[in-house]
C-alpha cells in the first residue's frame, strides 16, 4: 500500500491530508495528526495524487465560501460504532447543526450520546466528515477537539454562530 500526504495552510491553521489506494483516509490539523502515526507494515509514502490535489481544491473552494459538499472517496478506519457515527455526521447539511443526541438517535441507538462524542472526537476526516456541526443540546459548541475557535470559525463561514 502507498500511502500519501499533503500538506497545506488554511484560515485556520495547517491541514494535512493522507490518501491511501485513492481514498482520502485523512485530514488533520497540524497538532493532532495521529492518524499519520498509524503506519501498517509495508507502507510507503509519497507526496501528491490526483485524491489530494482534488481533495485540497475542494477545502480552498470550501474555506472560500463557494463549496458546500465534497465529493472525493473517503474511507475511515474505525469501529463499527465509529463507522455508522460518521456516516451520520455526513448526513448533516452545510449550515445546520445537530446535537449529540440527535446524531445518537439517527443510528438507531438513542442513551449513546457520550459513546458518540468520543466517536466524533475520532473523526480522522476533519470538515469532509463534518464533526464541526455537532453541538450540544443547549447549543453549547465545547469541546471541539480542534478547539472552539476552530469549530466557531468553521460554523460561521457555513453562516451558523456558536456559544
Amino acid at each position: 500500500m502507498i500511502k500519501q500526504s499533503y500538506t497545506f495552510k488554511t484560515p485556520i491553521g495547517i491541514l494535512t491530508m493522507s490518501e491511501a489506494d485513492q481514498y482520502l483516509t485523512g485530514v488533520s490539523f497540524e497538532r493532532d495528526q495521529s492518524f499519520l502515526l498509524a503506519e501498517q507494515p509495508g507502507q510507503r509514502y509519497r507526496k501528491h495524487s490526483d485524491v489530494l490535489y482534488e481533495a485540497y481544491r475542494q477545502l480552498q473552494e470550501y474555506f472560500a465560501g463557494n463549496r458546500r459538499d465534497f465529493t472525493i472517496p473517503i474511507r475511515a478506519d474505525g469501529t463499527a460504532f465509529q463507522k455508522r457515527v460518521w456516516g451520520e455526521l455526513q448526513k448533516i447539511p452545510y449550515g445546520e447543526t445537530r446535537s449529540y443526541a440527535e446524531i445518537a438517535a439517527g443510528i438507531g441507538n438513542p442513551k449513546a450520546v457520550r459513546a458518540v462524542g468520543q466517536a466524533n472526537n475520532r473523526n480522522p476526516i476533519l470538515i469532509i466528515v463534518p464533526c464541526h456541526r455537532v453541538i450540544h443540546k443547549n447549543g453549547d459548541i465545547a469541546g471541539f477537539a480542534c478547539g472552539d475557535d476552530v469549530k466557531r470559525y468553521l460554523l460561521g463561514l457555513e453562516g451558523r454562530a456558536g456559544r
